[in-house]
């Protein structure tokens, strides 16, 4: 009886491994061959597109058939537009994901009428870093030359889109601690943005990642072209200690609690997402094959010839901290939505 017993075992045991087998064989032949397009939501030459085409040359060789990753950018409304494609249009059968800004994923949260998605239906893949941002201001053409000095003189600074965070940081630090930045949007992408700083378009940016300070443009810091206003994040970077974090200048709670719903995206520095609807199974491949290539070490030296930062948050934990995100408690977030609008 017994005997009969393990045989049994023995063999359900073996059928489970040889099913298993077939299903990994299964998704390296669904990928074997094929193009997944890396889809970016900003204009070439900025932060977000050098992050993506840089993970594009090394993400293929982590994913079972090593599939051609294409990157493609589709620009246009601070991401949105890429994030409502994604979420209503793009192919559902783990052939693209794509990138988006780090607060994209909430704007239904904060009353978006253009945002047609629920940020937390997507496939998180991972985020590259975990991010803090800097305002920053173009030395000499600004009296503007410390923070207290947006409390009384207006900073022209340059925007994407209304989903951006190079137009929300500001609004809401306008909003919540009385600063006076004017808003110029509509440039395609934070490149373009930064040669509008250099052509006195405007005078300044806000929402601008250090990572990708360091990377686009290290020379300005280094030549003393611009200076850093304050950190947006919620925690200061190692290499600004000096530099006052946003969470720091609230005056009460409830200011604090506005900037910590709008800062806590920040944890999402560079994140990639993919459709809702996507099997399960090649979300998990493109998870596992995201969290390998940051850990790459081909990926990781390219990373530090372009000077960007990668600091890798694993795909579950986005998705868990978009879900805790969005249940901020419905008072806050209608504040944060009223001064965003």
């Amino acid at each position: 009886m017994r005997l009969a017993i393990s045989a049994r075992l023995l063999a359900f045991a073996a059928l489970v491994v040889l099913l298993s087998t077939q299903h990994a064989r299964a998704q390296a032949d669904f990928y074997k061959g094929k193009t997944i397009e890396l889809m970016i939501g900003y204009s070439v030459g900025g932060g977000y597109d050098v992050y993506a085409r840089l993970i594009a040359r090394h993400l293929g060789k982590h994913i079972p058939g090593n599939p051609i990753i294409t990157p493609k950018n589709m620009d246009g409304a601070g991401s949105l537009r890429l994030a409502n494609w994604l979420y209503n249009v793009a192919s559902k059968e783990g052939l693209v994901f794509g990138t988006i800004g780090r607060g994209t994923g909430f704007d239904p949260l904060l009353g978006s009428k253009t945002a047609q998605f629920d940020g937390t239906k997507f496939n998180w893949i991972g985020s590259a870093n975990d991010e803090v941002s800097v305002c920053v201001v173009w030395n000499g053409r600004s009296k503007v030359t410390k923070f207290e000095d947006l409390l009384t003189q207006e900073l022209a600074v340059g925007g994407t889109g209304a989903a951006a965070d190079t137009d929300q940081f500001p609004r809401i630090i306008n909003g919540v601690l009385g600063t006076k930045m004017k808003i110029i949007t509509g440039y395609p992408g934070g490149n373009d943005v930064n040669l509008a700083m250099e052509r006195g378009e405007v005078d300044g940016r806000c929402g601008w990642s250090w990572s990708s300070v360091k990377s686009t443009r290290a020379t300005w810091v280094g030549g003393k072209q611009i200076t850093i206003l304050t950190q947006l994040s919620l925690a200061k970077h190692p290499d600004l200690p000096d530099v006052p974090l946003i969470v720091d200048l609230a005056k009460n709670d409830e200011q604090r609690q506005i900037l910590k719903l709008i800062f806590a995206r920040q944890s999402l520095g560079r994140p990639y997402l993919a459709p809702p609807g996507v099997p399960a199974e090649r979300v998990a491949i493109l998870r596992k094959a995201f969290m390998d290539t940051m850990e790459d070490k081909e990926f990781l030296a390219d990373a530090e010839k372009a000077q960007l930062e990668i600091t890798p948050v694993a795909g579950a934990a986005v998705q868990k901290l978009v879900a805790e995100v969005y249940q901020t408690p419905p008072a806050i977030a209608h504040k944060a939505a009223e001064i965003l609008r």
